[in-house]
């Protein structure tokens, strides 16, 4: 018997392919505050498991709804994205884990309350980081482009931050 359309789930808003196949980017399922909604985070999470990903990597600071991901059977971690002093420990054990993860063939899917200037500069810092864009205007551009957002003052900082931590 075929799975009827609500059985896929519904995409998440927000999301976007970082690399293709292999990272994405989107808001915390079901939205955050007053525009959470239980049955929307239930069925954006059932498309995030029939798609699929091997894991979901939370940065939102606090661990709101994840034991949700353990009813739906998807795995997740949970990275709270600390306050600026501590930006460097955090960004290098964070990237250093999420490259492990990618050469471990793994389909990851990251997110924070909303599609944050945070959440875009980790991503686009992570491409420096990496060195699968080192120079930081062209992975701020691109992560422009991928996700539709323009990357403030705070997301480049963190792109700057990027720069200086060891691989």
């Amino acid at each position: 018997m075929a799975k009827g359309k609500w059985a896929q789930g519904i995409e998440p808003r927000h999301f976007h392919w970082i690399i293709q196949d292999r990272l994405a980017v989107c808001e915390r399922p079901g939205g955050f505050g007053q525009n959470h909604r239980k049955v929307r985070r239930q069925e954006e999470i059932i498309w995030i498991r029939e798609q699929g990903f091997d894991q979901v990597i939370s940065l939102s600071s606090a661990p709101h709804n994840l034991h949700n991901y353990d009813e739906l059977g998807v795995s997740w971690r949970h990275w709270p994205f600390p306050t600026t002093e501590e930006h460097g420990r955090f960004l290098q054990s964070s990237y250093t884990e999420l490259r492990r993860l990618l050469v471990d063939n793994q389909k990851l899917i990251i997110h924070q309350d909303e599609l944050s200037v945070r959440l875009c500069g980790f991503l686009a810092g992570y491409l420096v980081w990496s060195q699968m864009v080192p120079e930081p205007p062209r992975a701020i551009s691109l992560i422009e482009q991928l996700t539709g957002r323009q990357l403030g003052a705070e997301g480049r900082a963190i792109v700057g931050e990027s720069m200086r931590i060891p691989q």
